[in-house]
């Protein structure tokens, strides 16, 4: 395979721009935004909490049987660009429902339809870089797929933050934009990545004895399992955070314009994370890194720690910068220490074992919204749910720092 250009790699990894700045303005912003205007003010974190935590699982299912599906799929297109195409194509008609239907119900089938279209292209999307680019570029395009992730946070979390007002119940303005990047950033792969035609011949596997994979050692398996639940017990505490964020600066920080904050922290965390995970990486090939993921975690818990204490922007923003810097050590250094710990000759096995924590923190982080709700309403003005909520994600992230004494250091599972 032939090296791929860098202006194929952008063309390749726009369309994350496209999901992330819906994604994460659909989830930090406008959902919960809409929600106040549709359900009981006492119980909007488990609104939130219930109604992304099954959209969340209905993505879990649909990624990998959507990549499947276009594993297999028949076209002079290629195999990949066409599901894109009809996935993005069915986004419109949910992101209208979302906009402009108004009423909890259509609400809810606007978001749960737009999760199964969305990760109807989501699956195949992430086919097109082992397709069409060689293994030793493979760390270059991945670093260029994260870097424009984040760059659709960033820029979903100022934007949005300063479009959408608390006073919309029907954000159609902001749909409206969402749906204009989306389609931008999706034309610019579609057009611009040339797949081959796929046939039944070029698409089909035929399985023999020499290609099937090796069954996993017992004990590789258990001692891989602490990484992955030290990967899962931090990353549920960040989005516990993150997903009621804006609930918390309402009734706590009650400043003029929650959305605003709201977007502003989720910048701040994501400009912070970016500087260290870039940091994290370098850092780890130097001391070690799971000296470096524990010093992560106890980064990460003090800034939940502080962030009991931001009654201001300024302390808001700041102490949640910490917060981003934890996290950034912590997704690359924890990504390098997978990958250094799994047996060559079964690293796609072992590697896609990580997903199973961070898909199931993401859903599985959501049902603290109605726990939030129950110590909140136990003592009106206190904001104890808020309190428990970062409680909760500090000794989260110091957990993970405990379920690392199980992990070895650098050696191969496979000795």
């Amino acid at each position: 395979m032939t090296r791929t250009s860098l202006r194929e790699l952008i063309y390749m990894n726009s369309y994350w721009v496209g999901l992330s700045f819906m994604w994460n303005g659909l989830h930090q912003l406008i959902l919960p935004a809409v929600l106040l205007h549709l359900v009981p003010e006492t119980q909007k974190n488990t609104y939130l909490g219930l109604l992304t935590f099954i959209g969340l699982v209905i993505a879990t299912i649909m990624q990998p049987i959507s990549g499947a599906l276009s594993d297999r799929w028949h076209s002079k297109w290629g195999r990949r660009r066409p599901l894109i195409l009809i996935g993005t194509a069915f986004d419109y008609i949910f992101l209208a429902l979302l906009g402009w239907a108004g009423g909890l119900g259509w609400l809810t089938l606007g978001y749960l339809g737009l999760q199964l279209s969305s990760n109807l292209a989501h699956g195949p999307l992430q086919g097109l870089l082992p397709d069409r680019v060689p293994k030793d570029q493979l760390g270059q395009a991945s670093g260029l797929k994260n870097l424009m992730d984040m760059s659709g946070l960033v820029i979903a979390s100022l934007v949005i933050g300063r479009l959408l007002s608390l006073d919309e119940s029907q954000p159609v303005t902001t749909i409206a934009l969402i749906g204009l990047v989306l389609g931008i950033c999706a034309l610019v792969t579609l057009l611009g990545v040339r797949e081959h035609p796929s046939t039944i011949r070029s698409t089909e596997i035929v399985a023999t004895p020499q290609s099937s994979p090796e069954p996993i050692n017992p004990k590789e398996k258990r001692r891989y399992a602490w990484l992955i639940a030290s990967r899962f017990a931090f990353l549920i505490g960040v989005y516990d955070i993150q997903a009621f964020a804006q609930y918390y600066v309402r009734d706590v920080l009650s400043p003029p314009n929650p959305v605003k904050l709201t977007g502003d922290l989720m910048a701040v965390i994501a400009l912070s994370l970016i500087a260290f995970a870039v940091i994290g990486g370098w850092l780890g090939d130097r001391v070690g890194h799971k000296r470096v993921l524990i010093l992560a975690s106890a980064i990460g818990a003090l800034g939940c720690v502080l962030l009991l204490w931001a009654r201001t922007p300024m302390t808001l923003l700041a102490f949640g910068s910490v917060l981003g810097a934890g996290t950034g050590l912590f997704i690359t250094t924890n990504w390098a220490l997978a990958n250094a710990l799994a047996p060559v000759a079964k690293a796609g096995q072992f590697l896609g074992l990580t997903n199973l924590a961070t898909a199931g923190a993401g859903a599985l982080g959501r049902l603290a919204g109605p726990l939030i709700d129950f110590f909140n309403n136990s003592q009106p003005g206190a904001n104890l749910g808020y309190t428990m909520l970062f409680v909760w994600g500090a000794l989260c992230l110091l957990l993970s720092a405990w379920l690392l004494r199980w992990v070895p250091l650098a050696h191969s599972l496979e000795k």
